[in-house]
């Protein structure tokens, strides 16, 4: 089987009730991307990997990669790995008019169009159909949903443009696999205190998929509907700055009971950094079996590189040798460069330094391909190549590698241990959707 075919049985393999689901790694930092596919390779699973419409897009997004170069970029680094290419899944997330919400439609949507195609052209194969955004001129009230009928007009054009672009560029490759709907709250985390996150109604729910039905069939599109396998909704996870919404299976009863009534449909889970494992497990016997991970994935790769440059610090400032300094070169750098966390990180300076370090959001994982991070990076791994890591200060500060190494799992190298913990992570994920081997 293919990893679309791989797909396509884990999500029906779930609704018959086997608790099988598929872990989404939505992020593009490259030592994320290894841990993943290690991962992958251990569990002997394909592995789903997804670019956000801000991240990648036809003008280089955040990331400074067109959809073409991010395909080669996660390439490259399978390769380095030797993990298959054939099992990398790639999926693009939030794909519309959502980079161009101050343009006025017509504008805004000729652009998502020509995002579709450069994604589908790549290579891309599962596709996140996301028009949930009002446009510059779009008519009514701003606190409310953009009306679902306008929403899945321009989810069917946009996947009309998909169907169209495999044929005429990757006709000999599977057809594209859907998502439709959109969570709540914003990608990326809540930015405000609140009490409670409210679960998608069963009937909202239902609602997006009849009504994108319609618009697909409209546009002569029945064939591809039969591969729109999934709907984002919010089942009542989220995170903010320090606090995470677990997730309560009964509130979100009614939605798990309700999409078992449809044929073949399944949801998607966004935002669900920082679950328990068993809040996972949970999330993905009740059909939220997409999981989608992001800030996490970096959150533990800087648990990592923080932990390792206090150890860096307590062995090797006393002798008089020089070291990385990566957090307050880390610090530094996001306060000249602002851009990133300033409107995310509200609260007085010393609220903000906190943040900048322990977010949940992790907004400091905008900043890792810096040049004057990456230098810090470099030296404090070239600090820990020549001297080894005291195995009682990694005891102290990264015990779960302190007992990989212990057992022979891993060894006492600093870039082994980065993995690791970075796997600690996307192994939860692996376990939850029962990927883990």
């Amino acid at each position: 089987m293919n990893a679309v075919e791989k797909y396509v049985q884990i999500l029906a393999d779930n609704r018959a009730g086997k608790g099988t689901g598929i872990y989404s790694v939505c992020s593009a930092q490259a030592t994320v991307l290894e841990a993943s596919m290690l991962q992958a390779k251990k569990d002997e699973s394909i592995l789903l990997i997804e670019s956000t419409s801000n991240q990648v897009d036809q003008f280089g997004g955040y990331t400074g990669m067109k959809p073409a170069d991010f395909v080669a970029y996660v390439h490259g680094i399978a390769d380095k790995v030797g993990f298959n290419k054939d099992d990398i899944l790639l999926g693009g997330d939030h794909l519309g008019p959502n980079a161009w919400q101050n343009e006025n439609a017509a504008p805004a949507m000729e652009k998502a169009l020509t995002l579709i195609k450069e994604y589908v052209k790549a290579g891309y194969q599962k596709i996140h159909l996301d028009a949930s955004m009002f446009c510059a001129d779009d008519a009514g009230d701003r606190h409310q949903p953009l009306a679902d009928e306008i929403v899945a007009s321009r989810a069917a054009a946009m996947a009309k443009v998909a169907e169209q672009t495999h044929q005429e560029f990757r006709a000999d490759q599977p057809a594209p696999v859907y998502i439709i709907g959109t969570e709540v709250p914003i990608p990326g985390g809540a930015q405000e205190e609140e009490e409670t996150v409210t679960p998608t109604t069963p009937a909202d729910a239902i609602k997006t998929i009849e009504v994108t039905q319609a618009a697909f069939e409209a546009e002569g599109l029945s064939e591809a509907w039969n591969r729109v396998y999934g709907v984002v909704v919010q089942p009542g996870v989220e995170f903010g700055d320090d606090q995470v919404f677990h997730y309560d299976r009964e509130a979100a009863k009614g939605l798990s009971d309700e999409i078992m009534k449809q044929e073949r449909f399944v949801y998607e889970a966004h935002s669900t950094d920082y679950q328990s494992e068993t809040g996972l497990t949970k999330l993905v016997e009740d059909h939220y079996c997409i999981l989608k991970v992001g800030p996490w994935l970096t959150f533990g790769y800087r648990e990592a590189l923080f932990a390792l440059a206090m150890i860096e610090e307590e062995m090797l400032a006393p002798r008089g040798i020089e070291t990385s300094k990566l957090r307050e070169v880390i610090d530094a750098v996001m306060v000249e460069e602002p851009k990133y966390w300033k409107k995310y990180y509200p609260g007085d300076d010393v609220e903000q330094a906190y943040k900048r370090k322990y977010s949940f959001s992790d907004r400091s994982r905008y900043y890792w391909p810096n040049e004057k991070i990456q230098t810090a990076v470099a030296k404090l791994i070239s600090n820990l190549k020549e001297n080894p890591i005291s195995l009682s200060l990694l005891s102290q500060y990264m015990p779960n590698q302190y007992n990989a190494v212990s057992e022979g799992i891993i060894e006492n190298d600093v870039e082994q241990i980065i993995i690791n913990r970075t796997q600690d992570v996307i192994g939860i994920y692996a376990r939850a959707c029962k990927m883990a081997k």
